[in-house]
This record gives C-alpha cells, sequence and structure tokens, in this order.
C-alpha cells in the first residue's frame, strides 16, 4: 500500500520531495511543502478550468444573445490565452503550470463563435475558425520559432488590459454585465491568483509571473463590477418595456 501511495505521489511530488517524505519523515520541509501546494494548486485549477467558463456558455445560449460581452475583448482574450500556452509547450514548462490555458482557450473560442453568431456574422466566425485552427496546428507541430513566440508573451500583458479594458467600458456604458457570467467571473478572479503562486514556484519566468499579476488585477475590475451592477437591469431592456408600454 505504502508503495502504491509512493507511487501516485510523483504526480505532486519530485524526488527529492519523495525521498524527505517517506524515508525521512521529515513533513515539515519548507521548500517541499511549496512545491507540494503549487502543484496541488496546479491541478486544481486545470480540473477546475474544464467548467470554468461553461457557465457562461450556458448564459448565452439560454437567452440566445451575447449582449453586453464585446466581441474584441473576447477575441483578445483568446489571444493572450494562446500566447500563454504556446510560449509554455515551446519552453517544456510543467503542464500543471498552464494545462488550464488548453481548457480555457477552448471555452474562449466557442464563447467567440457564440458572439459572432449571435451577432449574424456566421461567416466571419467560420473563416476565424479555420484560422485560429491553422495557428493552433502551426505551434504544435513546432512550426513557430521561439521568437516569435516569447514576442506575443510579451504582447499579452498589455493586451489583457485592453481586454478588461473594453469589457469593463461596455459595462459602464450598457449600466449592466449583460450576459457575463458572474461564476465565470469569480471563477478567473480566483484561478489567475492562484497561478501567481504556481508561475513562481514551477517556471520562475519573469514575464509569465507579471502576466498573472496583471491579470488578476484586471479580472479584479470586472468582479467588481459584477458586484456593484449585480441586479441592475440592462439599459436596452428598460428602454423597450418602454417602447411596448
Amino acid at each position: 500500500m505504502a508503495q502504491v501511495v509512493r507511487q501516485a505521489a510523483l504526480f505532486l511530488l519530485s524526488d527529492q520531495c519523495i525521498k524527505r517524505y517517506f524515508d525521512e519523515y521529515d513533513f515539515l520541509h519548507a521548500e517541499c511543502f511549496k512545491q507540494t501546494l503549487s502543484k496541488g494548486l496546479g491541478i486544481a485549477i486545470i480540473l477546475g478550468s474544464l467548467l470554468v467558463k461553461v457557465p457562461q456558455i450556458i448564459k448565452i445560449l439560454n437567452n440566445k444573445s451575447a449582449q453586453g460581452i464585446n466581441a474584441y475583448s473576447v477575441i483578445l482574450d483568446l489571444f493572450a490565452i494562446t500566447a500563454v500556452i504556446s510560449y509554455s509547450f515551446a519552453n517544456k514548462f510543467p503542464f500543471s503550470a498552464w494545462g488550464d490555458g488548453v481548457f480555457l482557450g477552448i471555452q474562449t473560442l466557442a464563447i467567440v463563435m457564440l458572439v459572432m453568431y449571435y451577432n449574424g456574422q456566421t461567416a466571419k466566425a467560420s473563416a476565424f475558425l479555420a484560422a485560429y485552427t491553422a495557428v493552433i496546428a502551426a505551434v504544435f507541430s513546432n512550426s513557430v520559432p521561439l521568437k516569435v513566440l516569447w514576442v506575443g508573451q510579451t504582447m499579452v500583458i498589455p493586451i489583457l488590459l485592453v481586454s478588461r479594458f473594453i469589457q469593463a467600458r461596455t459595462n459602464y456604458l450598457n449600466g449592466s454585465t449583460g450576459q457575463l457570467s458572474a461564476v465565470t467571473g469569480f471563477l478567473l478572479f480566483f484561478g489567475s491568483l492562484a497561478r501567481i503562486f504556481t508561475s513562481i514556484q514551477e517556471t520562475g519566468d519573469a514575464s509569465m509571473i507579471i502576466m498573472y499579476i496583471c491579470s488578476t488585477s484586471a479580472n479584479a475590475v470586472i468582479v467588481s463590477q459584477l458586484l456593484y451592477y449585480w441586479n441592475v437591469v440592462p439599459k436596452k431592456s428598460v428602454e423597450s418595456r418602454k417602447k411596448k408600454e
């Protein structure tokens, strides 16, 4: 039984930490504790990312509307996610440090498609999907030079900030958060917050760490708007009701 537990621990612990825990019974070793916590958080974030944007997708589908969701903001968000996973894959960072980006990317792509579809841009959505698929295929076949991916990574911070600013401005002008999902907003905030710690522990890459700090700050703005506009009826809905009356 102990051997089974030891083998299972390989998913979370380095060989050095396994030796400290199972052979030396040193359960208070600070560095091993941080490594274990980081790996555990990374796996938890990846599992959470499987569904983090599903509430947003469901909300759009149920309401058959993408009202209040800025298409440019979502596309920029998708670019940022893609740049991060491409850069991390090329640098062979541990999957636990960036794996959530894969699932976030898939869900964000779905949201882009839905926003375009409900805005009457079906042809544009099909073209965008084809172009994005081609880019992903090039990245994962190692056809894109590392320098290009590094440039993309350096662009993530301003892109993230612009993306959140565009959405925040849309919320402000509409006087509501429209079809934005509160569950998704809070999960993204706490996920990016945890990623600051895991990036420090598992990659040590300054650009990744700064990126997640900026992402957490930007997500905090959207979360604050979700709370502020919690029970506010969108302006367009109010106007349409007045016309009917």
